[in-house]
């Protein structure tokens, strides 16, 4: 295994929640360290072009609702593993489906409401790390 950078997002209901604490200190209690952080609100262009892949899916319009609706937290981590390894702490995008201790399991309202994003492979990470950070912002 080696070093790896990933990307994550806590969403706007777990933000609304007052959950974006807790929900960092499950992320860095599994070992990520976070190179870059901050708080900002998506704008509808935003929001459409991060999640331009999902753009003929009929689920895209209320993705793009619910990711404006409020502020969200954008974060680049790293570890060993470590896209593999948030997907295992986030848990399964389903929430009913989650393992016991993962984010969305304690945290999601839905399926659609599951307050948290990550990368789901190497080359998405680098797309989604370089949206939101510049290359000097990450530590």
């Amino acid at each position: 295994m080696s070093v790896q950078r990933t990307f994550s997002i806590i969403k706007p209901d777990a933000v609304k929640a007052g959950q974006a604490g807790e929900i960092l200190a499950m992320i860095q209690k599994a070992g990520f360290k976070v190179l870059g952080l901050r708080m900002t609100r998506l704008s509808q262009a935003q929001a459409q072009a991060f999640y331009a892949v999902h753009r003929e899916r009929p689920f895209f319009g209320g993705l793009v609702k619910f990711m404006t609706e409020g502020p969200i937290v954008v974060m680049a981590l790293e570890r060993e593993d470590a896209i593999k390894g948030l997907r295992e702490v986030m848990g399964a995008t389903n929430p009913a489906n989650a393992a016991d201790g993962t984010i969305r399991k304690r945290f999601a309202e839905n399926i659609e409401r599951n307050c948290i994003h990550g990368s789901d492979a190497p080359e998405t990470a680098e797309v989604e790390l370089r949206f939101f950070f510049s290359s000097a912002e990450l530590i």
